[in-house]
């Protein structure tokens, strides 16, 4: 039998038609037809203000923190239980990382710790929304109003969730998106910047042409562009934001074909969890899910660690996840420590990612399932 990876990217069949069509414009550079449509199709979906395609969601954390105008000694707090990228981008502006637990249930930012956290020095919040489930944001933006904190949504996971019947990414002053080849939809490497503050979408297209007036430029507001404030170069090509447009147009598929993978999954493996004390996904009801992983909670890191030997051996792949950022040595180095954020810790041992991708098949996830419900804690 042919193996089972942990992710493989899905095509429409569309994809090869726009990025033919991409090459036959001659315009390959960034913010043509297709960067415009992708942009269109989010804001329209979503109702954010402005949405502007990035090369990754790296980049856009890095345009938030430009924006926000981070500087060396502001502090930013985050969840120590996410992906690198969500603490470098405010690092890189000289910011101290303030690093929160995260809730034994959802995985995501503990909002009863935010105030504890939060000093005179502290300028932003950012929320993680893992597996793509909602954080508590009615709590994190009252937290946030009170103390006059910007909050920057990392919805890398969650693009068309909702938490209480709102798109996630529309809570905060900005919300950064990931197109990369494990997501729901991707072009390979991409991201986007979703602005829900009107004020900062003039300097956001500024930024992101590399500190230049360009765009006015192009729209008749300026007859000459010129070098205006900090930037760099944040446009993906016109082939990138072709392969995402046929994604974007197929979302409902692709989010439908998610969906009953991971209800799959779900239902077939209660039983099995619960004689054996794992840990399924928690999705609260006020919550719609984004579908993006299913995960499980090992009882410790020696059950994980077999677990997901016992896969392999079976010809597939299943994956840890994240390290806890405040015990790495450039965590240590801001003043972590070991007991910190015992939450992080200890879910960072337990837990393990199955294979999830948007065309699995029922084959696939019928042999996946077969091989967990033989594995014993």
């Amino acid at each position: 039998m042919d193996p089972i990876p942990f992710n493989r990217p899905f095509y429409t069949g569309q994809e090869s038609i726009y990025i033919q069509q991409a090459l036959e414009k001659a315009h390959l550079s960034g913010d043509g037809a297709f960067t415009k449509a992708c942009n269109t199709i989010l804001e329209e979906s979503l109702g954010v203000k402005k949405t502007l395609l990035t090369t990754s969601c790296t980049h856009a954390l890095e345009m938030a923190a430009i924006l926000l105008d981070i500087q060396p000694g502001d502090e930013v707090i985050i969840p120590s239980f996410t992906f690198v990228s969500t603490v470098n981008a405010f690092v890189l502006r000289g910011a101290k990382p303030v690093f929160v637990d995260i809730r034994p249930d959802t995985l995501n930012m503990d909002e009863s710790l935010l105030e504890g956290l939060i000093t005179e020095k502290t300028r932003a919040l950012v929320p993680v929304h893992y597996a793509g489930v909602g954080c508590e944001m009615e709590e994190i933006l009252s937290t946030a109003g009170r103390y006059h904190l910007k909050v920057v949504e990392d919805n890398a996971h969650g693009l068309f969730g909702k938490y209480k019947g709102k798109y996630l990414g529309t809570f905060g002053d900005m919300a950064t998106q990931s197109f990369h080849e494990t997501k729901n939809f991707t072009s390979g490497e991409g991201g986007a910047l979703l602005i829900n503050d009107p004020e900062l979408i003039d300097r956001a297209e500024i930024i992101r042409e590399k500190g230049t007036n360009r765009s006015r430029f192009f729209r008749g507001q300026v007859d000459k562009y010129t070098w205006v404030d900090v930037g760099s170069s944040y446009l993906p090509s016109e082939v990138l934001a072709a392969l995402l447009l046929a994604q974007l147009e197929a979302r409902d598929e692709i989010q439908e074909r998610r969906k009953k993978i991971w209800e799959y999954y779900d239902a077939n493996l209660a039983g099995w969890a619960e004689e054996n004390g794992v840990s399924r996904p928690l999705i609260p009801a006020h919550t719609e899910q984004a579908y993006h992983m299913y995960y499980m909670l090992l009882p410790d890191l020696d059950a994980r660690t077999a677990f997901i030997k016992h896969l392999k051996d079976q010809g597939m792949m299943s994956v840890f996840h994240y390290l806890p950022l405040h015990l790495s040595p450039m965590g240590l180095s801001f003043g972590g420590k070991a007991g910190d954020c015992p939450v992080t810790e200890r879910v960072s041992d337990q837990l393990a990612r199955l294979p999830f991708y948007s065309g699995m098949t029922a084959s696939e996830m019928e042999r996946v399932v077969a091989a967990i419900t033989t594995f014993r804690v």
